[in-house]
């Protein structure tokens, strides 16, 4: 396998002018970005994005609030380990941001903001720490099983989880996930600038394990290994109900379609959703103003 290839941001340090902060998760290199004091805001990403998606919040939330957006290992500015050093699962994912937490030894409950793959993240952490949590904001996510009991998944998704030569060659070789979302994910269209810092990380074979080890890891059947990290969260969910919950939804998303947003409001039946008609899965891209505005009123609204 070849190595870590150097990632380059120079060119994007306007649109993400902060400062890189480093620990060490089992050994591999975490990046995280911690701008501003007060009550911890925690921003767990998805896939294939990196702390870069949250550039716009923490700009707008880290004059009132302590703003935390790291990215997970094989994203962003983290360490890019091997399979054999890193498994790349869920549970891993998880503990992952359990270890970092514990790390920066916060105080006071945490508000979490999360988007994709950050739902279930952020979720498992939260069902398993209900106490320690102030407030949820979602964006275009799921921290259960498919809605409906349909266990289904868009076919350029499947073919990627499902066909692994082609995939290797696709996402791993030609960063064809990467590449592909920074044109499907956003209803509005992306910037050259934005495009670049999106998939500035995912620039070699040894850069993009991560993109395709997320898409691999979709648990859709009993037998598949996440599956029942899952079901657990989706079981467990019960357990936030009386936290504030918040969600940001874009319209236009051919994986987190409007039967996920049907399933968190009846999941959460008290939570403030603001529907945008003119953004996609990429939602903080196409309304960044908009969404920006809104996490910080409710959280000053919900401030514990």
């Amino acid at each position: 396998m070849a190595t870590e290839k150097h990632i380059d941001i120079s060119g994007i340090k306007h649109l993400y002018p902060f400062r890189s902060n480093y620990t060490e998760i089992n050994g591999i290199k975490f990046h995280y970005i911690d701008e501003g004091s007060g009550n911890p805001v925690l921003m767990i990403h998805g896939n294939p994005t990196w702390s870069f998606y949250f550039r716009s919040l923490i700009k707008k939330l880290s004059p009132d609030f302590r703003t935390i957006a790291p990215d997970h290992i094989g994203c962003g500015l983290s360490g890019k380990p091997g399979q054999s050093d890193y498994d790349y699962r869920l549970k891993s994912r998880i503990e992952d941001i359990d270890l970092f937490l514990k790390h920066l030894d916060l105080t006071g409950k945490i508000n979490l903001i999360l988007h994709d793959w950050g739902g279930m993240i952020g979720m498992a952490y939260a069902v398993r720490n209900p106490s320690k949590i102030s407030s949820v904001v979602i964006m275009n996510s799921a921290a259960f099983l498919p809605p409906g009991g349909q266990a289904k998944i868009p076919l350029r998704l499947r073919i990627i989880r499902n066909m692994a030569p082609f995939a290797y060659i696709a996402v791993l070789g030609f960063n064809l996930f990467a590449k592909g979302a920074l044109y499907m994910a956003s209803y509005k269209g992306l910037s050259k600038d934005v495009k670049t810092g999106l998939i500035a990380p995912y620039n070699s074979w040894r850069n993009r394990i991560a993109t395709l080890r997320f898409v691999q890891d979709i648990p859709l059947g009993k037998n598949d290994p996440s599956y029942d990290t899952v079901k657990h969260v989706d079981d467990n969910l019960h357990r936030l109900a009386d936290i504030p919950f918040l969600i940001c939804w874009g319209m236009h998303d051919f994986v987190f379609t409007k039967n996920y947003l049907d399933e968190w409001q009846k999941r959460f039946p008290k939570a403030e959703t603001h529907i945008f008609e003119n953004a996609g899965h990429y939602v903080l891209e196409d309304e960044p103003e908009k969404i920006s505005f809104i996490i910080k009123d409710f959280l000053n609204r919900h401030m514990l």
